[in-house]
């Protein structure tokens, strides 16, 4: 086995959401609220359910608005679990 193995090859891949910025005024931290859209399990409408993650963004260049994909990660603080891997698009 060599020193290079990819997330694949251990079996457990690290979860990656896109989301948006909606909190950058703490210091290395963003927080990103992610939709998903379910169906609802009787009357089967689609609805959107929003969870909000807690990032570490080490060089804080992710600002309010922006659109970001981010990845599980270790845990970092009480409840810090992801970071930002990129910033797909700037807000305007």
């Amino acid at each position: 086995m060599s020193d290079e193995t990819s997330t694949e090859e251990r079996g457990n891949a690290r979860k990656i959401r896109d989301g948006l910025v909606v909190s950058d005024s703490m210091d290395k931290t963003i927080v990103v609220a992610v939709n998903q859209r379910v169906r609802h399990p009787r009357y089967f409408k689609t609805v959107q359910r929003t969870k909000k993650l807690y990032c570490h963004d080490e060089a804080g260049d992710a600002k309010v608005g922006d659109r970001v994909r981010v990845q599980e990660t270790r845990p970092m603080s009480k409840t810090k679990r992801w970071r930002l891997l990129e910033i797909l698009e700037r807000a305007r």
